[in-house]
């Protein structure tokens, strides 16, 4: 029996739920979930596991440990397997196209050069949404922390996880890193039954052969998109092709993402260096995951247009449906398994540790120590907002984005 006792926020909640109250929910979420795939993880911690309880936080942990190991853009992957748990199979399509639309259509937007917003690197307004990710982010650092490591040997694995982290700044570390959190979890946690309230509902109704068949398609495609475009000499296929590959095999996501693009759409003439780095600049602005910059160049390359955007942001993400969809299954028989639960315990301490790193550097380095004294106000009230006023987290974004604009 397990040490932990559950809370009234611990308790498994009703798991059932409409398409349309997960696309609403998760387009709030992409109109405000400024500062990148880590402050985005916080913004799901604060709607999902405080505010609507529809999982546990330890459910929440699991779910981002698998999202970590798999490539893409772990943010999105865990807004997908979200509204897969909640609704199905179409809800994680709704969580998917609702919180990549609203950025998708202002990267499709700048494309076709209607953005007269300029250089947005010192907007105040910018400023004010980089102080309010490091409030996000530190409070989701501190409610983790809080139930995932307990004790000592955990809150040891964290600190040695952060400190791996900021020395070496690599995705391939981190993943590294976490399996190593993963093996001493086995090796020293203290085996724990889980309690049923533990135990949320993951896979969202997909059985393993299905999910089988979901993996199989990702392989198939990665495989084939190549082979076909080069028979058929379509340039839309050729999209496709490059786009589908960046989101299948990038660790880490967001901005490690951006050599693969830069090689294949720059590199190879598609678009100029400084339609590239332009449209780097309006994603950093924006809402959101930053693979939507996939919009920007699919419509800018070769004047591509709609059907270059459409394609290049299905394409990008993709991979990341068909993996999540298709992982899931065979996660939730893992992590139920009491070996395996030692493990996962110690995976997620690591991601605590990882979250710990991505708040000093980059969140806290670009927020606050790079910005000066008025953004460190405005993160610390925002902070105080989330932990002790309970204000949600799309108004603390909206109330430094208003204050920065104001004050900067």
């Amino acid at each position: 029996m397990s040490e932990h006792t559950p809370t009234n926020s611990d308790r498994t909640p009703e798991r059932h739920g409409s398409v349309g109250e997960v696309f609403l929910i998760f387009l709030r979420l992409g109109l405000t979930s400024f500062g990148g795939p880590v402050a985005h993880l916080g913004y799901f911690r604060e709607a999902f596991v405080t505010r609507r309880r529809w999982l546990t936080e330890k459910a929440y942990g699991d779910l981002v440990a698998l999202c970590q190991f798999l490539p893409g853009p772990a943010s999105s992957q865990v807004g997908m397997a979200l509204g897969l748990q909640r609704a199905g199979v179409g809800g994680l399509f709704a969580a998917w196209v609702a919180f990549t639309l609203p950025s998708a259509v202002l990267m499709g937007a700048f494309a076709y050069g209607l953005s007269a917003a300029g250089d947005l690197a010192e907007a105040g307004w910018v400023l004010g949404l980089k102080a309010a990710a490091v409030a996000v982010v530190a409070h989701a650092v501190l409610g983790m922390g809080r139930s995932l490591t307990p004790d000592v040997p955990r809150l040891l694995i964290a600190a040695g996880v952060m400190a791996v982290v900021l020395w070496v700044p690599n995705p391939a570390v981190q993943i590294l890193v976490l399996i190593g959190a993963g093996v001493l979890g086995l090796l020293v946690l203290r085996p724990a039954q889980p309690e049923p309230d533990e135990l949320d509902s993951l896979h969202g109704g997909i059985s393993r052969r299905t999910g089988g068949v979901l993996l199989g398609l990702f392989l198939a495609l990665l495989a084939a998109l190549p082979l076909i475009a080069a028979f058929l000499q379509s340039p839309t296929l050729d999209l496709a092709d490059i786009f589908y590959r960046a989101g299948a095999l990038v660790f880490g996501g967001g901005h490690v993402v951006l050599p693969l693009l830069e090689a294949e759409t720059v590199q190879t003439g598609m678009l100029s260096q400084d339609e590239f780095l332009a449209g780097y600049g309006a994603a950093q602005a924006l809402p959101g995951p930053l693979f939507t910059l996939a919009t920007f160049l699919g419509a800018a390359a070769d004047s591509a247009g709609l059907l270059g955007a459409i394609v290049a942001t299905v394409a990008i993400f993709l991979p990341a449906g068909l993996l999540t969809a298709g992982a899931l299954p065979f996660w939730e028989q893992l992590r139920t398994n009491l070996r395996a639960r030692r493990a996962l315990d110690g995976l997620n301490a690591g991601v605590v540790g990882i979250l710990t790193a991505a708040l000093i550097t980059p969140v806290f380095t670009a927020g606050v120590l790079e910005t000066g004294w008025i953004a460190a106000v405005i993160a610390a009230a925002g902070f105080a907002a989330l932990q002790f006023g309970k204000v949600p987290a799309w108004a603390v974004v909206l109330g430094a984005a208003g204050i920065g604009w104001l004050v900067f």
